[in-house]
């Protein structure tokens, strides 16, 4: 089952959350492991009852991490056949070597960016 435009939208805003809510939140991240239904649908994700649902922690082999594409896919493949499977990669690591000494001095500073231009950004 193909999911329409703003279908694919919704499921990669929950699948975000999911990740953040990951990254962020260790007790979110024990619920995934021991209740992945619940922690799933605490994010927008509803998986249908009796449904099996496998958390990756680890990409499998020809499989790029952080694909997009292929959670996607591994999400219509669950709507097709109730088999849902999550690639919830460790969270990942900034190298500090790679950010530039603004982008430092931002991130000391407290820095945020706004993606409009209103009054209150300035």
């Amino acid at each position: 089952m193909a999911l329409d435009p703003q279908q694919r939208a919704e499921f990669v805003n929950a699948y975000t959350r999911v990740l953040i809510s990951s990254w962020s939140d260790e007790a979110f991240a024990a619920r995934l492991q021991s209740d992945p239904k619940a922690a799933l649908a605490e994010a927008g994700l509803e998986i249908p009852e009796g449904s099996e649902i496998v958390i990756v922690t680890q990409a499998p082999e020809g499989h790029q991490e952080g694909n997009l594409d292929v959670q996607v896919a591994l999400w219509e493949t669950g709507l097709a056949t109730g088999r849902y499977e999550f690639h919830i990669p460790e969270t990942p690591t900034v190298d500090a070597a790679e950010l530039s000494e603004g982008d430092l001095s931002d991130v000391a500073a407290g820095c945020n960016y706004c993606c409009c231009p209103c009054c209150c950004c300035t």
